[in-house]
């Protein structure tokens, strides 16, 4: 993939590695702040300069039906094509300031995944389509070790990044942050439509999907949206996609806003039910978060949080009554 284009009208040229796809005259950083045209190429100038590195329960992606009780390598650079009130991350994500003298390259990040026995790197804590050269070189050599490939992210890709990530990147956890247009357009500086192209890209290219939603009491948690969410979800990525519904808590630009209590969180629950789907989680609480059979309600998977107590999955199957769980097991 070529992760620029010459502009037919102007000198300038267009960056194709997010939805925002920004025209960008010579010397001119994009959105996210850090993606430069440089003599009239796109440079990204946080490759190989990682600011937070971290080898994480696969879990705390959350990925709940990817490779279960593995440990991932996760890392993220400065930078971020949202703006995001809520961000937990927003010290890095909010920051254009690139230390140059943290080099890591795509085989060093992959030669530290294998030594701590990473069984993936998931690149998050801030949004990877903005280091996508930097993650693809990487993914690329994970994948000739036998290292899987995860995507943390706002689902905000461009389409040619959704097509060129497909035969690299094994799952995603993708957030669905609201169910109205204006509001990411007004609030998160992004769009609705370009994340609903990318769950159902994703999906379609046999990408293994998760979908995040955190929860803001008076901000996203109308029951008429979630029905609509849950929807979506269940119609246009399969009733089999899991999706996590997230507690709030106070951060960066919304520190007036409470905790997200256990109602609203059971509200949301039993409406994606309700919608057909199969696993709704509760996450930022300590709800338990178990995985049970569709079918016969056997716990197949049992977690503390973080942890996995018990994993009784056969072949990626209910040892009770042989149903097919969906997802990836090994």
């Amino acid at each position: 993939m070529k992760y620029f284009r010459k502009n037919t009208n102007d000198d300038k040229i267009i960056c194709l590695l997010c939805s925002h796809y920004c025209h960008l005259k010579n010397g001119q950083t994009g959105i996210c702040g850090v993606n430069k045209n440089i003599d009239g190429k796109l440079v990204n100038l946080v490759y190989s300069h990682p600011i937070s590195l971290n080898v994480d329960p696969v879990e705390k992606k959350p990925l709940y039906h990817f490779l279960p009780g593995s440990l991932a390598l996760s890392f993220g650079t400065v930078g971020c094509n949202f703006k995001c009130p809520f961000c937990q991350n927003w010290t890095i994500s909010q920051n254009h300031d690139i230390d140059s003298s943290i080099q890591i390259s795509p085989k060093q990040m992959v030669d530290i995944a294998l030594e701590h026995g990473c069984k993936s790197i998931a690149y998050t804590y801030n949004e990877p389509t903005i280091f996508y050269p930097y993650a693809k070189d990487i993914g690329l050599i994970a994948k000739e070790k036998g290292i899987k490939n995860i995507f943390v992210t706002n689902g905000f890709e461009s389409k040619e990044v959704i097509e060129d990530m497909t035969y690299w990147l094994d799952g995603a956890n993708i957030d669905l942050k609201s169910w109205g247009d204006d509001y990411y357009k007004k609030v998160l500086k992004g769009g609705l439509e370009a994340v609903k192209a990318s769950i159902k890209g994703m999906k379609k290219e046999g990408i293994w999907v998760e979908v995040t939603t955190l929860l803001i009491e008076g901000e996203n948690d109308d029951p008429g949206d979630l029905k609509e969410m849950a929807k979506f979800i269940a119609n246009e990525a399969g009733e089999d996609t899991p999706w996590h519904l997230s507690a709030f808590h106070p951060d960066y630009k919304m520190r007036d806003k409470g905790i997200t209590t256990i109602p609203t969180l059971q509200k949301a629950y039993d409406i994606a039910k309700e919608a057909g789907l199969k696993y709704v989680y509760l996450g930022n609480v300590t709800i338990e978060a178990d995985t049970y059979c569709p079918k016969c309600k056997e716990i197949v998977i049992r977690r503390n949080r973080y942890n996995i107590i018990i994993n009784s999955l056969i072949d990626g199957k209910c040892p009770k009554c042989h149903t097919k769980i969906e997802g990836v097991w090994k």
